[in-house]
């Protein structure tokens, strides 16, 4: 049969954007559905220093444009739509929209994961100033400073030991009386002189003017509140993978869709690609990686279909 399109990306981040041009410049029918601005949670960076090629921090913005300038270019579609459904059919799919019904050979699916939010007062008005979900990202720009941390598990404590490189005035919390990490990723925080922890400890409350100033905590031991200035404060409590759309894709233990080496997904030509996939590491670069890989991925698996291949 012949489908609207070749491949059709859900998600307008990083690994979306760079899987929109991948597709485009393979000569395929691309068309990439994002329901915001395109860019993702790069838009929310204030000053991006890592992202290779530019020794000069970026704002997140800038990057994200140049990424859907770039797509557009070599001939991808993007527009601004929600999907509501994914059908998988026997060598195409179907994606149902609030505007369109589309069908396709491949779908990348790019929908990304949501921090998990504590919830508490100054917490989505310090967002971005002062506050931060990603130690690697935003860290380095408080080199020095009084941080917070709050959180018990693997990911609380990598963090915080990536954090203790850039400051010696570390603070990690966590409202349980032992960590949930592993016992040997644990025992090295503890040994972090660096690092203080602070069991039966939460956040309540977060302080500030144009930036974070200071954090009201709860000892639960104790039973007493008390403030305490900090210059930022991480949070690491986990994230929510976006994977409503595909239910029926396998996915590990957290919820995130298992990938092979080529972003391929259990169910043939679904690939998932970012943040929505079992990744060790959740960074804009790697993102982009991701979707290279996947489109170029995508392409062959089409040619297949179309009896292209030229094996």
């Amino acid at each position: 049969m012949t489908t609207d399109k070749d491949i059709i990306i859900i998600g307008g981040g990083t690994a979306g954007l760079s899987a929109a041009q991948y597709g485009a410049r393979a000569n395929l029918k691309t068309l990439l559905l994002e329901q915001m601005a395109p860019g993702g949670l790069t838009l929310i960076i204030s000053d991006l220093e890592n992202y290779p090629g530019f020794p000069e921090p970026i704002q997140g913005f800038e990057l994200a444009q140049k990424f859907s300038d770039q797509a557009e270019k070599f001939g991808a579609e993007i527009e601004t739509d929600t999907v509501t459904a994914i059908e998988k059919h026997e060598n195409y799919f179907t994606v149902s929209t609030t505007k369109e019904t589309y069908t396709c050979y491949a779908v990348i699916l790019a929908t990304g994961a949501e921090h998990r939010k504590l919830g508490v007062p100054g917490e989505e008005e310090f967002s971005g100033k002062g506050i931060s979900y990603c130690a690697t990202c935003d860290g380095p720009l408080f080199k020095g400073k009084k941080m917070l941390v709050v959180g018990g598990g693997d990911a609380a404590c990598d963090e915080a030991m990536f954090l203790s490189k850039l400051s010696d005035n570390i603070t990690l919390i966590h409202r349980r009386d032992r960590f949930r990490a592993q016992p040997s990723l644990a025992k090295r925080v503890m040994e972090n002189d660096h690092i203080f922890v602070r069991f039966n400890h939460e956040l309540k409350e977060i302080k500030g003017d144009s930036q974070v100033r200071s954090a009201v905590l709860y000892d639960n031991k104790e039973e007493k509140t008390y403030e305490e200035e900090f210059d930022v404060v991480f949070i690491f409590i986990g994230s929510i993978p976006q994977t409503e759309l595909v239910p029926d894709a396998e996915k590990d233990e957290i919820g995130y869709v298992i990938t092979d080496h080529c972003m391929r997904s259990s169910i043939p030509g679904l690939y998932a690609v970012g943040d929505v996939r079992n990744t060790p590491f959740r960074q804009i670069v790697v993102g982009a990686g991701d979707g290279a890989i996947a489109s170029h991925c995508a392409s062959q698996y089409i040619d297949e279909l179309k009896g292209e291949s030229y094996e």
